[in-house]
Order: C-alpha cells, then structure tokens, then sequence
C-alpha cells in the first residue's frame, strides 16, 4: 500500500464514529465511473431514484387529465367507444370470427392491452425529448423516463377493467380455470415490449425527431396486426404463425384466454411472440445505454 493510499485510509476510531451513526446520518458515497454500455438494469441505483420515478409518474398522471372537464372519464370512455366501433364494423358488417367468445367482450379485451401498448409506446418514444431541460441539467439515471412512461398508462387500463368485468359478467364468460393466474404474465409481456421498443425509439428520438411523425402511421394497423378484431385461433394457421411474429398477437390471444376463457393459445406461436419481445427489450435497452452518455450533448 503506498503512501497516500494510507493517508487516505480513515483511522481506526474514524471508522469506529462512522459506523456508529445511525443508518440515515451514512452519507451515500457517490462513485464516478464510465457508464457501462452492455445491456443492464441498475436495480440498486433504480431502488435509490424510486421517489423520482413516482413523481415521474404521479406527474404525468395529473398532466394527462389536467383542465379537462371529464376527467378520468375518459379512461372508461375511450375503450367503450373503441370497443363499440369494432362491434359494428367489423362484427356485424364484415362478420370477423369470435370462436366461442362473445363479440363484445372479446373487442373489449383486446381494445384495453392494445391500448395500455400505444400509449407506453408513445409516451416512452418522446420522453427525452420532452423532459430536455432534466436531461441537460440534471443527473439521474435517463432510463426512468422511460420507465415512467410505460408506467403511467397501467392506471387507465386498469380504469378500463371496471367496464370489462360487468361485461363479462353480463354475457356470462370468464376464465375456465387457473388460467387466469397468468394473466399478469402477460401484461407483462405487454410492459417488456413497450419499455424496449419505447427506449429504442426514445434513443432515435434524440437524434432524428421523425419519431413522433411515423408512430401515428403505424399504430392505426397494429390492432389488426394483433389480432384486437377478430380471434387468432379462428383465421388460417399459415397467418396465424406470420402474426406470431409480433409480439402483442401472443399477449392478447393469452390474455383472452386467462380472462374469457375459451381456446387456449398456440403456445408454440406465444413462444415466438415472447422472444421476439425479450429479443426488442434487450436490443432497446443495449442501443439506451450505448448512446446515453451522448444524450446531452445530441438532444
């Protein structure tokens, strides 16, 4: 050990005052070092920055519905509307199949995931952007932004719940068995997909700002990409292995069947519509924290 390494080293009863105080008096020691760009989650820095990603989050919750005159309303409204488009138009007029569930519950139940989907999606791709002066300013790990982001929409659709349940409770369907334990795996799988894909377009976001111009080109056909208007296990098996490529189609067809019962998922395709969605989360997160030390400088 050298000289000033030992100078460095506190003494004895220096170490003895430090570790009698009380667990609230230990400053937290702060450690520079070059960020790490493989993919990671900090989850101790994380833990320490939990009361910044609730006011992130409670935040965004009151802007969401700020001055407006219904209010939270509009989580329940939203999905009826939705729901009572998709009835008429492609249920009556274009005779989508339902399988064994009835028509209105099956939109419905879609409608609510594709929607928690959009919203994190959008709201985690603009996040950096949107919150510049904290990214410039102020040191704090950039992924809560995002994180938050993807957060924030689990209120409406659990708002959302509160017209699904008395619908299914009027057309008497609902979950066959124990199934219906694997519902939040699924909604998990939801919340995986979002978070990636919004840190890898949050990322682009930074640089190209086409972002917030393409995602309202795509986002209109996602819910026929995945299967909101009809029942998977109804169309040909050939297309039904094409949609098992996005990652949604396995989470709503999953989640049909713990909520309303009826035909279980391929879980073949909902293997591949999960790693699909494990495969964009790493990739997002990996192209995150490879750029996040530029963020401030680019944005």
């Amino acid at each position: 050990m050298t000289e000033t390494e030992l100078k460095a080293r506190p003494s004895a009863p220096e170490r003895e005052a430090a570790s009698s105080q009380p667990a609230d008096k230990v400053e937290r020691v702060t450690v520079i070092r070059p960020a790490l760009r493989r993919p990671h989650l900090d989850i101790p820095e994380l833990w320490h920055y939990r009361e910044l990603l609730g006011r992130f989050v409670w935040r965004d919750i009151t802007v969401r519905y700020k001055q407006t005159f219904l209010g939270v309303a509009w989580a329940l409204l939203v999905p009826i509307f939705a729901a009572a488009v998709y009835t008429v138009v492609f249920g009556k007029f274009a005779n989508f199949p339902a399988g064994d569930v009835p028509y209105p519950a099956l939109v419905l139940s879609g409608v609510l995931v594709m929607q928690y989907f959009t919203s994190s999606l959008t709201g985690a791709s603009v996040s950096l952007v949107t919150n510049m002066p904290l990214v410039t300013k102020v040191y704090f790990p950039r992924v809560l932004l995002p994180l938050a982001s993807a957060i924030v929409p689990v209120v409406d659709f659990l708002l959302g719940l509160l017209v699904l349940v008395p619908l299914m409770l009027y057309y008497d369907t609902g979950p066959n068995g124990i199934e219906v334990v694997l519902a939040p795996v699924f909604l998990a799988l939801a919340f995986l997909t979002a978070l990636g894909v919004g840190l890898l377009l949050s990322t682009l976001n930074v640089r190209y700002r086409d972002v917030p111009h393409m995602l309202p080109a795509f986002l209109p056909i996602l819910p026929l990409l995945s299967g909101v208007p009809y029942a998977i296990q109804e169309i040909p098996e050939k297309w039904q292995w094409i949609l098992a490529f996005n990652p949604m189609t396995a989470v709503i067809a999953g989640w049909r069947w713990s909520m309303l019962g009826g035909v279980p998922p391929d879980w073949g395709q909902t293997l591949v519509g999960a790693t699909i969605g494990v495969l964009l989360f790493v990739g997002g997160l990996t192209l995150f924290r490879t750029s996040e030390p530029r963020f401030a400088d680019t944005i």
